[in-house]
């Protein structure tokens, strides 16, 4: 038996203006063959639990194509294009096969209506040229926002359990398990969806505490009846203007399709009855910085509205420009800033030199922050976390990076390249201490948890504004359905 695997990932987020192209998923990860089996064999991605699952199983995993860029704009329709054709490529020189599985990212829009439902359109492709009858089991991220068409395409559609995703593995191993059933003949995958009326909050959807956590209780409850070979939440990712925009369950049962959609409608009916408690807390950029130097430190202060896993820039300065207006305690901050990182680093370690410091790329993020600081220290910004964190990825660039201090208790770390805030390491391989800090800033939501908690006493998520706010009222969508709560008024 031999299974091809596939992937293209990318949460697309489109209200961000500049758009994804070609070049920013080269810059990232494009692998083809054997070169998806080195980069991720010893990761927590899904890939590596499809690599390790099928070699358990004897099957033959047959690596095609992988591409993957950081969160940002829509792709270009040149780009979708590109992507495709390069995974029906490798399909054709694939040899036979006898399943794929497929890693898609669930929040992928393109620009342009052909585009817009972008992984339910290169999953269609696929499905196009390998047929009906060979199986398709895919794996995608929780902040999907779930199509029909991906539905379709697949077998099977199994999503992360965990936010922050700390399960990707064990995913890819479950769709690895699932794929040797199902070539075997012990089972029939079928898959339904059920699209409930509702949007969970981002600043809601931390899958371990409530309220999202008594509904996964009642998901885990119902893999125990018979016929249920899995079942997943779908929590939605509000930044992309899509017709799908939202929430989403699914069930996999063992050729039941009815069973299966009775089930998904079981689950969206409680998420229905329990849609208010879903409603977010927004603290302002003052209170929370109240309570954080209040607290025992260090406390971690999520930039809601700079959420580099969302797409943001990484160069928000809203909670930076309070905490050097107040002067009043010590606090980390990282700011993606190329033209900054690179006048620290001509100005050289000990120097005292001014600077303007982010907000450079998106006027909802913040002005500059203006500040005479010293250079603490400069890296080449590369380490490495083996740690299971959120993203499944163990390599880290941010670049030729400076740390400098300014001289009211803020040390900001300045890169060349964006970075998501999912390893502690992004502090200490620059040879700074968390404990050093009262607080610790890190632009994003859920996804930092993993990493910031074990070394935290707290974390207070900030209302901040900017392309990622936890405010869905702050958008202004064009396709998404309706009705649709927090929109609209929905009944119990």
């Amino acid at each position: 038996m031999r299974v091809g695997i596939i992937g293209i990932q990318h949460e697309s987020n489109t209200f961000i203006r500049e758009p994804t192209t070609f070049a920013d998923f080269e810059a990232g990860r494009t692998w083809a063959g054997e070169a998806i089996r080195e980069n991720l064999k010893d990761t927590n991605h899904e890939i590596a639990g499809f690599l390790e699952g099928l070699a358990a199983a004897g099957i033959e995993a047959v690596p095609i194509y992988f591409a993957l860029t950081m969160p940002s704009g829509a792709i270009t329709a040149e780009t979708a294009e590109t992507l495709v054709q390069n995974v029906l490529d490798g399909l054709s020189g694939a040899g036979p096969l006898d399943g794929v599985l497929a890693a898609p990212h669930g929040a992928g829009a393109g620009i342009g209506d052909e585009f817009r439902d972008f992984d339910g359109w290169w999953l269609t492709r696929v499905r196009q040229v390998i047929g009906n009858d060979l199986p398709m089991i895919t794996t995608i991220d929780p902040h999907a926002n779930l199509s029909e068409r991906m539905v379709a395409a697949s077998n099977a559609v199994i999503a992360y359990t965990t936010n922050p995703h700390l399960d990707q593995k064990e995913r890819g191993l479950e769709a690895a398990e699932l794929m040797r059933r199902t070539l075997a003949g012990e089972v029939k995958p079928v898959t339904a969806a059920a699209y409930p009326p509702v949007a969970i909050n981002i600043e809601r959807q931390r899958t371990s505490a409530p309220p999202c956590r008594p509904m996964y209780e009642i998901l885990e409850g119902m893999r125990d009846r018979p016929g249920v070979l899995s079942n997943s939440i779908v929590l939605g990712f509000p930044y992309a203007d899509v017709e799908e925009m939202g929430s989403a369950l699914i069930v996999v049962t063992d050729n039941d399709p009815a069973q299966a959609q009775a089930e998904a409608d079981e689950l969206a009916d409680y998420l229905v009855s329990h849609h208010r408690e879903f409603a977010p807390e927004f603290i302002d950029i003052p209170t929370a910085i109240d309570q954080a130097v209040a607290a025992e430190g260090p406390v971690c202060l999520m930039d809601m509205g700079d959420n580099v896993g969302g797409g943001s820039p990484a160069d928000g300065t809203h909670i930076a420009h309070e905490l050097h207006r107040r002067a009043d305690t010590t606090a980390y901050v990282c700011i993606y800033d190329p033209e900054s990182a690179a006048a620290a680093r001509a100005a050289g370690v000990g120097a005292r030199t001014s600077l303007q410091m982010g907000g450079r790329m998106d006027a909802s993020l913040g002005t500059p922050l203006a500040a005479e600081v010293t250079v603490r220290s400069l890296h080449d910004g590369n380490f490495n976390d083996h740690e299971v964190r959120h993203g499944g990825q163990t390599v880290y660039r941010m670049g030729d990076s400076a740390i400098v201090d300014t001289d009211t208790g803020i040390t900001i770390c300045l890169t060349s390249l964006r970075i998501v805030p999912f390893s502690i390491m992004q502090i200490t391989s620059c040879g700074l201490e968390p404990q050093e800090f009262q607080i610790l800033v890190a632009k994003g939501v859920q996804a930092p948890a993993a990493a910031y908690e074990p070394v935290c006493t707290s974390l207070i998520r900030v209302n901040t504004a900017g392309p990622t706010s936890a405010d869905m009222h702050s958008f202004d969508y064009q396709y998404r359905r309706q009705p649709l709560f927090p929109f609209e008024e929905i009944g119990d």
